[in-house]
């Protein structure tokens, strides 16, 4: 028996003995241990899984748990402050500023989005078209080979069955050499024939497999298009800061939405009386449609004459610096009184120098906004 147990043992190892004999008992604990290291090592793998799960829901939770917390201490702020009346009117200005601000961010988001829908749509049905004409165009050439193919294999199989008519009408005894001097004819006939046929069949294959190819993926906008998108959009952001220009409400606005919490002082209940009128007044101002689309054009004409871009093949948004003009500042667009100078006052809004940088300043969140 333990010779017989080697045995097998040895012919296990060369790999010519792959099956156990029922009958062996040491084989079967063998198989027996070995699936059972195999299912202990399969459960301290899932073992290991489920407790990077467990440590990584539990971080979700205490991440959660943080962030319910400060919004209950931002509530909690903020039914303090509006519980009296010399915070309460802060607050309110405060959160109305923070909406300006987020009403012309969602402006300019719309002018992006519909500009890049046209866009889409435009270059999507070139794309198409461009698909459509190159097939035509090589449908047309495979037309013509499988023309030309048909041609030479209907002129191969007539000559190819003259010859044979012809060897089918030398049926005499005395044909005999005749029919032997065909032969060679018609074994280069048949061949021939054969490839004619061979090129027809690959040509018919050819056209259907220009008619079966799908239409390539659509690559997106140009980096063209997306750059004259964005010009847009940071012209609109000019245009809107131009139409608040000497109220100061851009700059409120911005310090506003730097706090998560009231934290400027905006001065008397008058005081913030007067500038929730400002604002109200600001948000019909630049949610107005008027002239719009002509601003926007004719600023963005202008942008487009300076703009630099770090990388001229691939960037979509130009450099901030480039948005001045060759003049040294930032253009005003019309109703601004020129762009000489430069430095602070050319950064400074409802200044004489004209508009802010606002990709420079990123006016209304713009570098969120702009196609990448």
């Amino acid at each position: 028996m333990p010779s017989r147990i080697s045995s097998m043992k040895s012919f296990r190892q060369l790999g010519f003995l792959k099956l156990h004999f029922r009958g062996d008992p040491q084989a079967q604990e063998e198989d027996r241990v070995l699936n059972l290291f195999r299912n202990r090592a399969e459960l301290k793998k899932a073992y290991g899984e489920l407790q990077k799960e467990v440590y990584r829901l539990k971080d979700r939770i205490k991440q959660q748990e943080g962030a319910t917390q400060r919004a209950q201490d931002m509530l909690a702020t903020l039914e303090g402050q509006l519980a009296f009346g010399e915070t309460a009117y802060p607050a309110l200005v405060f959160y109305q500023l923070r909406r300006l601000w987020r009403t012309g961010r969602e402006l300019i988001e719309q002018l992006v989005a519909d500009l890049s829908r046209r866009q889409d749509q435009r270059e999507r049905q070139h794309h198409f078209a461009e698909h459509h004409r190159r097939q035509t165009a090589r449908l047309q050439a495979a037309d013509q080979q499988v023309r030309e193919a048909e041609k030479r294999a209907a002129a191969t199989r007539a000559a190819l069955s003259e010859l044979e008519a012809q060897r089918a009408r030398l049926n005499r005894l005395w044909h005999y050499f005749k029919r032997g001097a065909l032969v060679q004819p018609i074994a280069a006939a048949t061949a021939e024939a054969e490839a004619a046929a061979s090129a027809l069949k690959e040509a018919t294959a050819g056209v259907e497999a220009i008619q079966k190819e799908p239409v390539a993926a659509f690559p997106g906008i140009s980096v063209e298009a997306r750059r004259a998108i964005n010009l847009a959009a940071i012209a609109y952001a000019e245009a809107l800061c131009a139409r608040l220009s000497g109220t100061g409400l851009v700059k409120l606005a911005r310090a506003a939405t730097s706090y998560r919490e009231v934290s400027d002082e905006y001065g008397s209940r008058s005081d913030c009386e007067g500038l929730m009128e400002q604002i109200e007044r600001a948000q019909i101002t630049i949610q107005s449609r008027s002239n719009v689309a002509q601003e926007i054009k004719s600023r963005t004409d202008r942008l487009r004459g300076w703009v630099r871009y770090r990388n001229p093949a691939v960037d979509t948004a130009p450099i901030p610096e480039s948005l001045n003009s060759p003049h040294g500042g930032p253009q005003g667009g019309p109703g601004s009184q020129g762009t000489q100078g430069g430095g602070e006052a050319a950064t400074t809004e409802g200044s004489s120098t004209g508009m802010p940088n606002v990709l420079s300043e990123d006016t209304w969140d713009l570098f969120k906004v702009l196609l990448r």
